[in-house]
């Protein structure tokens, strides 16, 4: 996005800030001399989140009063910088993201948690612009494309209450003696101006373009794919043996509940092992789930792609599939399998995709 913004622009960007993933920062931005990088930690905030999040606040303190602002926001913003309220450490963040991690919350309900313990979620950044004309673009990592959850919704006001929600004590207790800083009233948001511009959807319809130029009858599916990685990967398993031939293309987010030390892996990961079982004997369907960004959970891969031979590889190796899925450690599995994909940064997160051939 930074990388856009400076090829249309050019000299009339001043200086700027930017903050992305540990090896995810480009050699084109690196070399930008009037852009400071900053590469922070994804999907767990540490100690560079908040660094991070301190050096946004100093940058936007230190502008010139009549500075003009262009806010880039995509997926793992949330984590990517913090500045934590009175009350809140790393070490008690560091814990509650663990379990929102584990638990099978979705990202809305995550970031609903996270905005409590944050001086700069929730559109509490507003704060320190101070006014200042202000032009946010956001690439939609989240159901719905709701800007006040897109990176936890820094420059977009949302006035819950986090003392309304009923969550679990492991979350409560870390909450518990937090002092919530106040959001901002509307008068602070007049001269900020917010536009979703590119989103899942935009994923899925690029996917089935070139579906169509290989001669690929295509299926998009519409609905959103979300609830627990293993259900939705059976689900969409079953589906494929009765499928119409041709690409079939699905978008959103599915969820694993962790056990108490998993391995290595990621949702997409898991959907596809599960996929695996599934398809187990069948010729005719190959399976692609896939993070858009090009990482999966805490891991450097993307994803997996099986078909019906990859349960009897995994016979043939001596490996029990179902053992694998039960410790959270499909990563392993699929690699010992050939069918762990593994992209490298792609630069954008719209959320993770599910491609299917049917031949």
């Amino acid at each position: 996005m930074a990388l856009g913004a400076l090829s249309v622009l050019g000299e009339q960007i001043k200086t700027g800030l930017v903050v992305t993933k540990h090896h995810h920062a480009e050699a084109d931005l690196l070399a930008c001399e009037r852009m400071q990088v900053i590469e922070s930690d994804h999907p767990v905030p540490g100690d560079a989140s908040i660094k991070a999040g301190q050096a946004v606040i100093d940058f936007v303190q230190q502008a010139p009063a009549d500075a003009r602002f262009l806010v880039l926001f995509s997926g793992g913003a949330s984590s990517l910088m913090e500045v934590l309220a009175e009350g809140m450490d790393l070490a008690k963040l560091t814990a509650m993201t663990n379990t929102l991690l584990s638990i099978g919350y979705d990202i809305t309900q995550m970031n609903q948690v996270r905005r409590a313990a944050s001086c700069i979620k929730g559109g509490r950044l507003a704060s320190y612009i101070n006014g200042r004309e202000t032009l946010a673009l956001m690439i939609s990592d989240v159901p719905g494309d709701d800007p006040a959850v897109i990176g936890s919704g820094p420059l977009t006001p949302i006035y819950d209450n986090i003392a309304d929600v009923d969550l679990p004590e492991e979350i409560s207790s870390v909450l518990a003696g937090v002092k919530f800083m106040p959001v901002p009233d509307s008068s602070a948001f007049a001269n900020i101006e917010s536009h979703v511009i590119a989103t899942l959807d935009d994923a899925k319809q690029a996917a089935a373009k070139q579906a169509q130029t290989l001669g690929l009858q295509v299926t998009l599916h519409k609905e959103f794919m979300e609830g627990d990685a293993s259900a939705k990967a059976t689900e969409i398993s079953q589906q494929m043996s009765s499928a119409a031939t041709g690409i079939h293309i699905w978008g959103g987010e599915t969820a694993v509940t962790l056990p108490k030390n998993p391995g290595r892996g990621g949702r997409n990961q898991h959907f596809a092992l599960v996929a695996a079982k599934v398809l187990a004997g069948q010729d005719d369907v190959v399976l692609l789930a896939a993070g858009t960004d090009g990482t999966d959970g805490p891991t450097e891969d993307a994803g997996g792609i099986v078909d019906g031979s990859s349960a009897a590889r995994g016979q043939q190796l001596g490996l029990d599939l179902e053992q694998y899925l039960m410790q959270a450690d499909a990563g392993n599995c699929l690699e010992a399998l050939g069918d762990l994909v593994t992209t490298g940064p792609t630069g954008t997160n719209v959320m993770d995709l599910v491609v299917a051939l049917k031949r």
